[in-house]
């Protein structure tokens, strides 16, 4: 097993990571589903070819206007507070349809608003492994698109995090703010007025969550009308770390285990490159013997293994995966476990049946980058050690990996 204090091999991989992010990053503005992205998944295909490895760019069509529909979401939330008031059955229609597309749609499961924004045409780079007939596949992921900026990543917003204990960290993030807060909350009111309540109290306690969709659709539109990001450490940082764990993997390849690299395209809007890939590859992906890894965001910290993801509710992330992050913590790898408020490429496959977990760069207090989705998330504030110490922890998780899959194959 490969030991995080291997300070060679954090180098190596740390100077690699900042080349890999510069180049990255010269991909100005490359939001999900632009030229500017899909010519970053040209160019890192043509990296992985470099490293002797097969590459493949499969098109995505992606709605990368993931603002715009929850924005849309909160109006029609909104529509049927209103609507309530006097005709309680078609308000309590109009926000049980809110509440329910932004659920299927925040958790990757289907669209129903987002169907009617335009699509844009996305590029995820497909490397498969060198091992085939493995008993064990491992895939590591990382995406290639950068985010915006927005309010709702500034100062204010970080300063209230590193008040909250990690537990209230997840509770109270934005998207359940938003869902909880918003539509979910209006449903039992108006249930009240469809019941034939219709005290005064009914009408303050209906407001409040009213109030917070209103609040809702200005912060998204505040994003959607922001500019991209550099996007340096979310997740150029993670795209390093997945190639350099893969090169040091194929120079010394594990005999049990066969290594894909997929760098998605529009990971930012609900991982929609991710859901493109296990639908492309759903007859080849088998759970029982393929592992998803997501790198996200490793750039800053310390590398940190989610336990659970998921913005609207928290879903364990694979028990097997996680068991294997505790075995490299208490043999000295730096790595602890975190509770993760979002879905990303690892929550996208790990609700479609697949084993997957994610790998994040937090601080001391469990907290990442406050650079990340501003536009000070630049190459030079990219931590090379960072990158180096997250691509080490999977290498170690590849070779403990390659030693199950070898214990549990049939001799």
């Amino acid at each position: 097993m490969e030991q995080a204090s291997d300070t060679q091999g954090v180098e190596r991989a740390g100077a690699g990571g900042n080349e890999l992010v510069d180049e990255l990053c010269s991909f100005a503005g490359r939001g999900a589903g632009t030229d500017a992205e899909r010519r970053a998944a040209n160019a890192f295909a043509a990296r992985l070819l470099a490293l002797g490895r097969r590459a493949d760019v499969e098109p995505a069509y992606v709605h990368p206007q993931w603002a715009l529909v929850h924005a849309l979401h909160a109006a029609v939330g909104i529509a049927g507070s209103i609507v309530a008031v006097s005709q309680p059955g078609i308000g309590f229609a109009l926000v049980l349809f809110a509440a329910t597309s932004a659920y299927l749609d925040l958790n990757t499961r289907f669209y129903f608003l987002r169907r009617l924004f335009f699509r844009r045409a996305s590029q995820n780079v497909v490397s498969p492994g060198g091992n085939p007939g493995a008993p064990m596949r491992l895939v590591l992921v990382a995406h290639l698109d950068a985010g915006r900026s927005g309010f709702i990543y500034g100062k204010r917003s970080i300063s209230l995090a590193r008040r909250l204990s990690p537990r209230m960290r997840v509770l109270l993030s934005p998207w359940r703010v938003y869902f909880w807060g918003g539509p979910a909350a209006l449903l039992p009111v108006i249930g009240l007025r469809m019941a034939g309540v219709d005290a005064g109290w009914v009408a303050v306690v209906q407001m409040i969550p009213t109030v917070t969709l209103i609040a809702a659709i200005f912060v998204l539109l505040d994003i959607a009308l922001s500019d991209t990001v550099p996007g340096a450490i979310d997740d150029a940082s993670g795209v390093a770390a997945v190639l350099g764990a893969a090169e040091r993997l194929r120079a010394e390849p594990p005999a049990s285990l066969d290594v894909w690299v997929v760098l998605t395209g529009a990971g930012e809007p609900q991982a929609e490159g991710m859901r493109s890939f296990v639908a492309a590859h759903r007859g080849t992906l088998d759970p029982q013997s393929t592992a998803v890894v997501s790198a996200d965001s490793v750039g800053y910290g310390s590398p940190a293994y989610a336990v659970s993801e998921g913005a609207v509710v928290s879903t364990p992330t694979d028990p097997t995966l996680v068991s294997i992050c505790e075995a490299l913590a208490s043999s000295g790898i730096a790595a602890r476990p975190f509770r993760s408020p979002h879905t990303g490429d690892a929550a996208a496959a790990r609700l479609r049946g697949i084993p997957a977990i994610t790998i994040a760069g937090l601080d001391d207090e469990g907290l990442p980058s406050p650079l990340r989705h501003t536009d000070d998330d630049v190459p030079a504030r990219c931590d090379a050690q960072a990158i180096g110490r997250a691509a080490d922890l999977l290498v170690s998780l590849a070779r403990l990996m390659d030693r199950d899959a070898a214990r549990r194959a049939p001799s």
